[in-house]
């Protein structure tokens, strides 16, 4: 059994089609099919039901190809760990954040990173929790800065600082002069633009209404943070995002509120018992390190 015997079942696997699968390989489809048949003859097992439509993994091959993904993914990351230079001469490191963070966060972060470090190649992505577990889980990802409400058994996550959400409003609200904090009815009443509710931020805002018997007065949503902020910006509408974001952005002024504001744990986020890299482990010492004098 070769490694392109696993790399072929698994590209079947995913396409549900032979056709499909011997195109993204390359390959034709006899030597695709021949191939299969050769790691069933040596499994001694059926790991592929072609009766229909689509070609589905049968039961013994969806448990066989759950250990397939393990060992391409651990043999992925052990050739990341031949070419780690630990002079940090060059590499490579993949980074995610959740959509707030990308507001305040990954900028100094990435400079002051490359500064140290200026020949490694840089990926950062903007992605959803949802997307964020499964990036790690699947060797896409090295490290994360997210939240704690991890799902997936196979994440790990340390706490990095406790992230507090405030009220933020442009130039051209009304409230932008106000001093005093904002009382929970005037919270009710305020007109907001937030975040749609497939966003931690959102949830975090909505248990907090809850919690406190307000129902917020949302007149807007949208599914990007540059987008809410432009929005309020020009519109003279309200929004509750990261206490963070108004320190970075001059035209926006937080109000406090008269209760706890809400909050939640920001996390680092990596797969356990996985390879870091050095330029990992270096990154998570820059983001303590710049994190602790905040």
């Amino acid at each position: 059994m070769l490694l392109r015997h696993l790399r072929y079942l698994l590209a079947v696997a995913d396409h549900g089609n032979f056709t499909r699968a011997a195109q993204a390989l390359h390959v034709s489809q006899p030597t695709l099919s021949q191939q299969i048949k050769q790691l069933e003859e040596a499994l001694g097992a059926e790991l592929l039901d072609r009766g229909g439509r689509t070609v589905q993994p049968t039961d013994t091959g969806a448990a066989y190809i759950e250990y397939a993904r393990r060992v391409l993914r651990e043999l992925e990351a052990g050739k990341r760990a031949i070419h780690d230079v630990t002079d940090l001469s060059r590499g490579t490191l993949r980074l995610a954040m959740t959509p707030t963070f990308m507001a305040y966060l990954v900028g100094p972060l990435v400079r002051d990173f490359l500064a140290l470090y200026p020949n490694i190649h840089f990926k950062v992505f903007e992605l959803s929790m949802v997307d964020i577990e499964a990036g790690l889980a699947d060797d896409s990802l090295d490290i994360a800065i997210a939240f704690t409400e991890v799902w997936n058994p196979d994440i790990e996550w340390s706490p990095l600082f406790v992230e507090k959400l405030g009220v933020m409003v442009g130039r051209d609200h009304p409230l932008y002069e106000q001093k005093e904090p904002l009382s929970l009815v005037e919270l009710e009443q305020l007109p907001l633009a937030l975040l749609t509710s497939n966003f931690i931020t959102r949830t975090c805002i909505d248990d907090y209404c809850v919690s406190r018997g307000i129902k917020p007065n949302v007149v807007m949503e949208a599914n990007s943070v540059n987008a809410i902020l432009e929005i309020v910006r020009r519109a003279g509408i309200a929004t509750i995002l990261p206490e963070a974001t108004a320190a970075e952005d001059r035209t926006l002024r937080e109000i406090d509120f008269v209760e706890e504001p809400p909050h939640r744990t920001a996390a680092l986020l990596r797969r356990k018992n996985s390879y870091q890299s050095r330029a990992s482990v270096e990154f998570e010492k820059l983001v303590r390190k710049k994190l602790s004098t905040h």
